[in-house]
């Protein structure tokens, strides 16, 4: 069973902000919310992650609901670069000697396929 929901497909317009929504309503205490995207023919690519807090980087925001129960990855300015399959998982993560968050669980439980127009 996948721990997190999200549609299949959305458009978004190119140079705006794509909001991409993610149900993760059985996330548990110790369970962090990670993005991910794979561009056509390659490997996929980490975005972003958080546990409690709103996060942000270079590439995007990420929102998350107070109760935890959802989140919203934020491209500030999309581009036709960003079209790719974006993936939502929620797995716990570890810290490694290196203190890096490392995967527990597999990237490909559940995809959505972004593409800008």
């Amino acid at each position: 069973d996948a721990k997190t929901t999200q549609p299949t497909s959305m458009d978004c317009a190119e140079g705006r902000a794509a909001n991409l929504p993610c149900n993760h309503s059985t996330i548990s205490g110790n369970e962090y919310v990670y993005w991910y995207r794979q561009i056509h023919s390659q490997g996929p690519q980490y975005i972003i992650h958080g546990l409690k807090n709103n996060e942000t980087n270079e590439m995007a925001s990420l929102i998350i609901t107070e109760d935890r129960k959802s989140s919203t990855l934020i491209l500030p300015h999309a581009t036709l670069r960003d079209t790719a399959v974006y993936y939502c998982i929620v797995r716990v993560a570890h810290w490694d000697r290196w203190g890096c968050t490392c995967a527990i669980s597999p990237w490909w439980q559940v995809r959505r396929r972004v593409t800008f127009i």
